[in-house]
């Protein structure tokens, strides 16, 4: 076990996760790394392709990993794709829920600063979307572009699929994480409820490390804070939703990419928010909740577009 810069145990993602992580990632293109933040704990990072840079949030139960069928095939683009603070190979961070907002926004600043970055594109699917949005409202002249990978949690008329909402209940949520073990059925399940049942099965890589994911102590609270962080037991948290009137404050371009049957924002939401962005382009794609596993060559086509039109050459 390692330590921090003030001393304090920094503990170690599973075995299962390392050798997951070190598999998938070394057969891929991609570039793999850890970024030693300002705060002390390490951020691992994957990368691709050169051009103007694109920084990459993934969501919730899963990592950076999830996003390689993007970095893959992006054109003209310096994809990074970076595991939140417990996720994937990052070292964990304990943040009271009254802070998660900020303490989101203060991840990216770090990120961004040790890749040695003023302004970014930035991107993210389904709860690094929300992350990307609340950074892009607090830090305007750092963020060039916006992509909304997915729908975003907390955004106005989103809602929590039953399964998440399950989790969040502090006494069964605790239980259901004792009792039940992570398997690729479990996964598949998770992804039927989000509207992917027909598309996880392409991604065997992807069921293994949410599996393995499942299986690690620390992905595990990270991902059981998240959702204590956002939910209540009456729905997502009201002071964290975003409000109408922060979307039009949004004042970058932005590109919404969202599934025509995604449960957690229904299309209706994506044209509201759509309107609600003053320089918003929305593009339906036949999907659920995560667009570019059904779609990657379309929305890395979109995204390497949308970032490459923000650039001098």
């Amino acid at each position: 076990m390692e330590t921090d810069h003030v001393g304090e145990p920094v503990p170690a993602h599973s075995n299962e996760v390392l050798r997951v992580h070190e598999r998938i990632l070394g057969a891929s293109s991609v570039r793999s790394r850890n970024l030693e933040v300002r705060s002390g704990r390490r951020v691992h990072v994957i990368e691709a392709g050169e051009g103007p840079p694109l920084l990459l949030l993934h969501g919730s139960s899963t990592s950076s990993l999830s996003l390689l069928p993007l970095l893959q095939r992006l054109d003209g683009v310096r994809a990074i794709a970076v595991d939140r603070p417990g996720f994937g190979l990052s070292d964990p961070v304990h943040v009271p829920p009254e802070r998660f907002r900020n303490a989101a926004i203060e991840f990216v600043d770090e990120v961004l600063d040790e890749l040695k970055l003023e302004a970014s594109a930035l991107g993210g699917g389904s709860m690094g979307a929300t992350w990307a949005l609340w950074y892009a409202l607090a830090r305007p002249g750092r963020v060039d572009r916006l992509a909304l990978l997915t729908s975003a949690p907390l955004l106005p008329g989103t809602r929590i699929p039953a399964p998440v909402r399950v989790m969040a209940v502090p006494v069964l949520g605790n239980l259901l994480a004792r009792v039940v073990k992570p398997s690729p059925k479990m996964v598949v399940r998770l992804m039927s409820s989000v509207g992917e049942k027909d598309t996880i099965g392409d991604y065997p890589d992807l069921i293994e490390s949410m599996v393995a994911a499942g299986n690690d102590p620390i992905a595990s609270a990270a991902d059981l804070a998240e959702f204590r962080a956002i939910i209540s037991p009456l729905g997502f948290r009201r002071s964290l939703r975003v409000q109408p009137n922060e979307l039009r404050r949004v004042a970058v371009p932005t590109l919404l990419i969202w599934g025509d049957h995604d449960p957690v924002g229904p299309v209706k939401v994506a044209q509201a928010t759509a309107r609600l962005i003053s320089n918003a382009q929305l593009e339906m794609l036949p999907a659920g909740h995560v667009p570019w596993l059904g779609n990657p060559e379309r929305v890395s086509e979109l995204l390497s577009g949308f970032v490459g039109s923000g650039s001098d050459g």
